[in-house]
């Protein structure tokens, strides 16, 4: 039974608890003087620290779990762009309970899907997708990206803000208004084929302004990273096929003297606009993570055999070097694809890990709504998480495009929660430097049949979960506990055996552990 109390109430009723077990002191008689001697009371013997102990604490699954949850076209949330505030909360709570109880430990929230926001800023208007009008807030008020973030905490899971940094707005997007970029930012806006307007990525106005709103959502947002998909230049099917219109700043490039190529001039500035992200957001909060999901082919021909389209010659992103650069915390090409085929998965896996230089997360996205030529979804989705172990190790990590498919699809969801049996934390990320958590203080009590086992730690602002271990004869039982749960009642006895040993750590919000506090039971 897990029961939550605050911090605060956890301290007090611990010093009730120990107060109450002190000897109690003998009455002084009236007949009597008191007794003055120098005789000292024999010390108590002191109670082992955890470390003294020298528990061997197995180790605790690590792999990145994540599902995305797009917002545009209402494509996973909302449902419908005229849902009360209400029933779009309860839409938030039943996706988040579905990923907690398939142990998922983050989800990728669209917060900003074209150039509009599903929360409160006052850089870009109120998304369509959420109120059906440009700009319009949402009745009763709330912040939907406030809601998101405090909800997936509470289960334990990072949520990770995704953003288009330059769809300006979509087909399905309502009636351009006053309110909308596009109006807004004219010279900047180009509108394509297909009816889609787009952000010129080499003009510096464009850059400046998606500078400021990730800025903004980095700085006032609990946000645990920001999250950039696919999306740079368009595909050129957006524009039926022709070139990119953007010879007003290609133009401006050529006066100033600019010697590159055009391909290679945008690249360029893709390339730049990435590195300050980068960043900027480390200057802000050096603990927010900076993911980028990319399309899977760098080029073809990258490994040999594989054919498809060239992210590096049709959207100008050259994510081979921003990987290689370490320019991001963590990598999710989009292998949507079958383990054989002209679009190998486990060998685009593994030649994007060979550009892994830096050591960074390679964490691959995989098509959990359905891939073209496979006749058992459910089991080409598990063979490729399987694959993704064998390739990365300690480091494992997968992101299901999309949460629709574990949600809509019942034989999806059961044969990912199989393979995701155990909870697991996220992998360690070294490459950023935080302050280590202090030990926790765990209390012991025993009470008839089961044990109070109650925990906390003084630096609790700072602590994102817990680990609980209990040792039944000689083996271990490992529990993942989200922040707000500290205390838990144990049975002494667990499949014959007697509970011998408890102890915990806590674990701050990119997987570090802190040093265990540890009681043996008599």
């Amino acid at each position: 039974m897990h029961i939550k109390f605050s911090p605060s109430a956890l301290l007090v009723a611990t010093a009730l608890f120990f107060t109450s077990c002190s000897t109690p002191k003998k009455p002084q008689t009236a007949a009597k003087k008191p007794v003055v001697t120098t005789k000292t009371a024999p010390p108590k013997a002191p109670q082992k620290k955890a470390e003294t102990l020298k528990l061997n604490l197995p180790e605790v699954n690590r792999e990145f779990r994540a599902a995305w949850v797009a917002t545009v076209a209402n494509i996973n949330w909302p449902s419908r762009n005229n849902l009360s505030t209400e029933e779009q909360k309860l839409e938030a709570l039943k996706i988040l309970d579905l990923l907690k109880n398939a142990n998922f430990n983050a989800v990728i929230f669209q917060a900003r899907p074209s150039a509009d926001a599903m929360y409160n800023s006052s850089f870009e208007p109120w998304s369509y997708f959420l109120t059906g009008q440009i700009g319009k807030a949402p009745t009763p008020f709330y912040d939907p990206l406030e809601f998101w973030i405090s909800e997936a905490h509470k289960r334990g899971m990072e949520l990770h803000v995704w953003l288009n940094p330059y769809r300006a707005h979509h087909t399905t997007g309502g009636a351009i208004t006053s309110e909308s970029v596009v109006k807004k930012m004219p010279e900047q806006i180009i509108k394509l084929r297909n009816g889609m307007y787009w952000m010129d990525p080499s003009d510096e106005e464009t850059q400046d302004h998606v500078s400021k709103v990730i800025n903004d959502l980095v700085k006032r947002y609990d946000i645990d990273a920001v999250h950039i998909d696919d999306y740079f230049y368009p595909y050129r099917e957006y524009n039926g096929g022709k070139d990119f219109p953007d010879n007003r700043t290609w133009n401006m490039y050529q006066k100033t003297g600019g010697n590159l190529s055009k391909a290679d001039w945008r690249r360029a500035n893709v390339n730049k606009f990435i590195k300050r992200i980068h960043d900027e957001i480390k200057a802000e909060k050096s603990y927010v993570q900076f993911g980028i999901s990319p399309f899977g082919i760098w080029k073809p021909g990258f490994p040999e055999g594989i054919k498809g389209s060239s992210q590096y010659d049709e959207l100008y992103a050259d994510a081979k070097l921003w990987l290689n650069e370490g320019w991001l915390d963590y990598f999710s090409p989009q292998l949507y694809w079958k383990n054989d085929g002209p679009q190998s998965f486990p060998a685009l896996l593994n030649w994007w890990e060979s550009e892994n230089s830096k050591k960074r997360h390679l964490y691959p996205g995989i098509n959990t709504i359905g891939m073209n030529g496979v006749s058992d979804r459910p089991a080409e989705i598990v063979s490729q998480i399987h694959t993704t172990r064998n390739v990365l190790k300690e480091a494992a990590g997968t992101i299901h495009y999309s949460v629709d498919g574990l949600s809509k699809t019942p034989a999806m969801l059961n044969a990912v929660s199989q393979a995701y049996k155990t909870p697991a934390l996220v992998p360690l990320t070294p490459w950023i430097k935080t302050k280590p958590l202090e030990k926790p203080l765990l209390f012991v009590e025993k009470n008839g049949a089961s044990a109070t086992v109650k925990w906390n730690a003084t630096d609790f602002p700072d602590v994102f979960q817990w680990i609980l271990y209990a040792k039944y004869g000689d083996v271990w039982d490992t529990q993942i506990i989200e922040k707000n749960i500290i205390t838990q009642s144990l049975p002494l006895i667990k499949n014959g055996k007697k509970l011998s040993t408890v102890a915990v750590k806590s674990v701050d919000r990119l997987g570090n552990e802190s040093a265990y506090d540890g009681k043996l039971l008599n």
